[in-house]
């Protein structure tokens, strides 16, 4: 469908996984770096650069700019772990837990979590390629390179901005968005990518560093910095939460379909409304998630919280109760001079999981 072919891309934070992330993805894992490239790179760096671009799961076009692009595909491989990570974060307390689990079953269809899925990663990828410019890490691009004078003080002073206006215009080209697609599920996709971007955009942050004698601030060196990626996932989480349904209409104006969803005011129903560029939109109403199919595991033995999440997240079905014994560290002291003495106790905890 025009989905698949206009925006194959998210394929990426699927398909590539194996070769990229463990199995297990707890957070904790030690996961090694690829040699940054940087201009004293030698061969054997291209050469390693090179195929990392081919273990990922690139369209034609794609494979060629990231050959072109030293750096990049380390930042791809930045990105698919922090937009796994986040999204796992998200929605550790829900029936769907983002696992890796059905993924490409989920990606065919118009679902709340696809939006979500869609979002995320196109959230991730822009924020780790501009992170990636200001690091350092990327041949062709460096800090933020805006004109005004703010970022040349910022550049004498040796600070560098994160490089917001090449990650996007660099993301537009690398995901192929010029050509509008003409169907349904392409627009949904490319709008909720949107979502993602802008996510990014509304969080970047004007950062300021006094400079003078005993810190006066007699000179102030101000540069743009992204917001921590938990504030953009906690962001897109909200909008998840207040996804819009959204069908297909015919602007007879400019003679081609739009989205369309619900009028928001209900004294006009019968004249539906586009959704805004900040809502993420879906077309299908998502699965219980409750019993293992082609799109999750189920709920059946996972943790919840009596108080909190049990009921809804074990489908009625109850949960079982459990107690065991955990260490923690306690009545910890500093001595002499530099060390701190804790011993161990012990405590019963109580765990609660789904039924079958």
């Amino acid at each position: 469908g025009g989905a698949g072919h206009s925006l194959g891309w998210i394929a990426i934070l699927h398909h590539s996984l194996p070769f990229l992330l463990p199995f297990s993805l707890t957070g904790k894992e030690a996961l090694t770096h690829f040699p940054s490239l940087g201009p004293s790179t030698n061969s054997a760096q291209v050469k390693v650069h090179m195929k990392q671009c081919d273990l990922l799961k690139l369209s034609r076009k794609q494979k060629r700019l990231c050959r072109r692009e030293p750096g990049l595909a380390e930042t791809l491989r930045d990105a698919i772990r922090l937009g796994v990570m986040e999204c796992q974060y998200q929605f550790r307390s829900e029936r769907w837990n983002c696992s890796l689990e059905g993924r490409t079953s989920l990606l065919k269809r118009g679902f709340k979590e696809t939006a979500f899925l869609y979002a995320v990663s196109s959230a991730a990828l822009t924020h780790s390629l501009a992170r990636a410019c200001s690091a350092g890490r990327m041949e062709r691009c460096t800090c933020d390179d805006s004109p005004d004078l703010e970022n040349r003080k910022a550049w004498q002073w040796g600070v560098c901005g994160d490089n917001l206006k090449y990650s996007t215009k660099f993301l537009k080209k690398f995901l192929g968005q010029k050509r509008i697609g003409k169907d349904l599920r392409a627009k949904v996709d490319i709008h909720n990518t949107n979502v993602g971007i802008k996510a990014v955009k509304n969080g970047l942050k004007t950062t300021c560093k006094c400079h003078g004698v005993s810190g006066s601030c007699a000179v102030r060196t101000c540069w743009k910095q992204l917001s921590p990626f938990h504030e953009i996932g906690r962001l897109l989480k909200l909008r998840y939460d207040d996804a819009v349904k959204v069908f297909s209409t015919t602007n007879d104006a400019v003679g081609h379909s739009e989205l369309a969803g619900p009028q928001r005011h209900s004294h006009s129903p019968k004249h539906p409304a586009s959704p805004r560029s900040t809502d993420l939109v879906y077309v299908e109403d998502s699965p219980s998630f409750c019993r293992p199919s082609k799109y999750s595991l189920g709920t059946a033995g996972r943790t919840c919280s009596r108080e909190g999440n049990c009921d809804s997240m074990c489908c009625g079905r109850g949960y079982n109760t459990q107690s065991r014994l955990v260490t923690f560290s306690c009545h910890c002291q500093v001595q002499w001079c530099c060390y701190v003495e804790c011993q161990q106790c012990m405590q019963e905890e109580t765990v609660y999981s789904c039924k079958q």
